[in-house]
């Protein structure tokens, strides 16, 4: 299960576990004759010794794409294909920015006032500053420590609300991570976690963003001859044309490799995605809607990692026309107030939606120490959920009143993140208990699959590109 630990303030998760529990294994048609389920469970255990075989075995990239042959007949059993995630991505041993002895998770929630706050994310920007070297100039120096003096109306917005969560956040994550160090998850000592050095690509996959601009310049579809949804079979190679202009389902009980432009990608099974307009997932409604924008800020412009959509934009993407009535709306939301408040106050609104939490990720070292200070000014352990429920034609909500399950006001997801920029913890398993089994969901802005759900967004299938996997052999 990705839920390690599911306690009163929320739940620890196992991120690495959950995408390996997808089922990345590549079956033989012939060998497995309607479909059979097989069991892809891999369980990881958050130790570097008891998962090492996983590092052992050689690189898929520039391997064959599997089919058949790689299929291995041994003592009358047949071997199949398997692929997990690299653990690499989710060894995060040490904390980004270590937090002074009293501030530490272990030694109790101190109460702290907005000012004390204030002066701790001085301090902080202060030993930032000194990393910096003894080339910076004179000059730079002293704009660094006037800086350090004030504070704009952003960064006071985020204190003042960061004032009013840290409680919440600290007791909650702190017995979460008890759980944790007691069934062993966890690790105290990070120097049995040093076991092997993290070596991690450098980019990696074709330019799907640029593809789907490419795909504006198509010519329209017939509606008449439009296909709604392209279902994968065995073959492996995807005409670009068929992938950009419907959803693309792996209906099936085993993953698939496609290939797009030269690059593999790994589809999870009964899984499917989009890497188009959102327009045409306009036929289907679905139960439950996660979306995690592009927000726009200063960060993204200057690093130009990805496109960023203003608030307006963001407005205009169609939820209405693809929820269900009273489906539930999930929205990330960064640590910026302008964005948290705007989701609350007029995106929810505009979308007829009712905002019902705020539940936070919280993000944790192997060790479980949070990645920065709990206080940092810098940069948050945490980021935001809203979650809220559409409100539509009343009569029509009301025949379905009795599937509709209450949401709690606040809940915590912990877990250990990956390396990799914007890789979000799974919801399925925690959403699961606000929700009626099987029912249809949909991921906007995704970056990878799930089993169970729609993807949709111009890089959706980034995080499946087979070299973040490593090839396994069943026996």
């Amino acid at each position: 299960m990705s839920v390690v630990h599911r306690l009163t303030a929320g739940w620890l998760v196992d991120h690495l576990s959950f995408i390996n529990q997808c089922g990345y294994e590549i079956c033989d048609s012939f060998a497995y004759p309607g479909g059979v389920t097989l069991n892809t469970s891999v369980t990881s255990t958050g130790d570097c010794h008891a998962t090492s075989t996983f590092a052992a075995n050689s690189s898929s990239r520039d391997g064959p794409i599997p089919g058949p042959a790689d299929v291995i007949e041994t003592e009358g059993k047949t071997a199949k294909t398997r692929y997990v995630f690299r653990e690499e991505f989710f060894d995060v041993s040490k904390p980004h920015i270590a937090a002074a002895p009293e501030e530490q998770l272990g030694q109790g929630c101190p109460e702290v006032s907005l000012t004390e706050i204030k002066a701790n994310s001085n301090r902080e920007e202060h030993q930032e500053g000194t990393k910096s070297g003894v080339g910076d100039s004179v000059a730079s120096a002293r704009k660094k420590r006037k800086r350090k003096c004030v504070f704009n109306q952003g960064e006071l917005d985020a204190l003042e609300y960061h004032s009013k969560v840290r409680k919440l956040i600290w007791e909650g994550t702190l017995h979460l991570v008890q759980e944790g160090l007691k069934s062993g998850f966890l690790h105290c000592s990070t120097a049995e976690l040093n076991c092997r050095k993290n070596v991690l690509p450098g980019h990696i996959g074709c330019g799907l963003a640029e593809l789907c601009e490419m795909a504006k310049q198509l010519p329209a579809v017939n509606e008449s001859d439009h296909q709604a949804v392209h279902v994968l079979d065995d073959e492996t190679s995807i005409p670009e044309q068929d992938l950009l202009s419907c959803v693309t389902e792996n209906s099936s009980n085993c993953a698939k490799i496609v290939v797009l432009m030269g690059q593999k990608y790994l589809v999870p099974p009964k899984s499917s995605f989009l890497l188009s307009d959102v327009s045409h997932l306009h036929k289907k409604k679905y139960d439950v809607i996660v979306i995690d924008p592009p927000w726009e800020n200063k960060s993204v412009k200057r690093s130009n990692r990805y496109g960023h959509l203003s608030s307006w934009q963001i407005k205009q993407i169609p939820v209405p026309a693809l929820a269900a009535p009273n489906c539930l709306i999930v929205t990330w939301v960064t640590n910026r107030q302008k964005h948290l408040r705007f989701v609350k106050d007029e995106l929810y609104p505009h979308w007829s939606v009712k905002t019902l939490a705020e539940w936070h990720w919280v993000k944790i070292t192997r060790a479980g120490e949070f990645v920065f200070p709990l206080d940092s000014l810098h940069k948050k352990p945490y980021e935001v959920l809203v979650l809220g429920r559409v409100q539509g034609d009343v009569n029509e909500a009301l025949r379905k009143s009795e599937d509709v399950l209450s949401v709690p006001e606040h809940k915590l997801i912990v877990s250990i993140p990956c390396n990799l920029h914007s890789h979000k913890p799974p919801l399925t398993a925690v959403l699961a208990e606000f929700i009626k089994p099987g029912v249809e969901c949909l991921e906007l802005f995704a970056r990878n699959l799930q089993p169970g759900w729609t993807s949709w967004g111009n890089e959706v299938l980034k995080f499946q590109h087979i070299d973040y996997f490593t090839l396994l052999q069943n026996e």
